[in-house]
């Protein structure tokens, strides 16, 4: 069982940054791929970055690219997400999330979610 927290959601004007914060912990033993999901009220959950330790894959949305960069200690299973040139359209709740090895762009292949953080960015 994998554990994860997140934290560093809150509130922005568009053009702000936002960094979330997710630490694993519990079996943790296995190369893992650590990232992000998010969810916008009404939408389906996409993924929005990830990182593997695996294959040293790094992995973006299309729409986050040059605005998000995500970065960390994935070997001591700490992952950041640096949020820049918020947009309202990024308002979701943000999903850390843990997949053995690779990444994943589908929710159904996300072994463990943690518990969401609240990016909200007003025009």
């Amino acid at each position: 069982e994998v554990q994860l927290q997140a934290s560093g959601g809150g509130l922005v004007q568009a053009g702000g940054s936002l960094r979330l914060s997710c630490v694993a912990s519990g079996s943790t033993f296995d190369e893992p791929a650590i990232g992000w999901f998010r969810q916008a009220p009404g939408k389906e959950r996409e993924a929005v970055s990830c990182i593997s330790r695996r294959d040293r894959t790094i992995d973006y949305l299309d729409s986050v690219k040059g605005r998000f960069t995500i970065s960390g200690d994935i070997a001591q299973n700490t992952v950041y997400l640096q949020m820049n040139s918020l947009k309202p359209e990024d308002t979701a709740v943000y999903y850390c999330v843990w997949k053995y090895y690779y990444c994943t762009r589908y929710a159904s292949g996300v072994d463990y979610w943690g518990k969401g953080t609240q990016v909200t960015v007003s025009s």
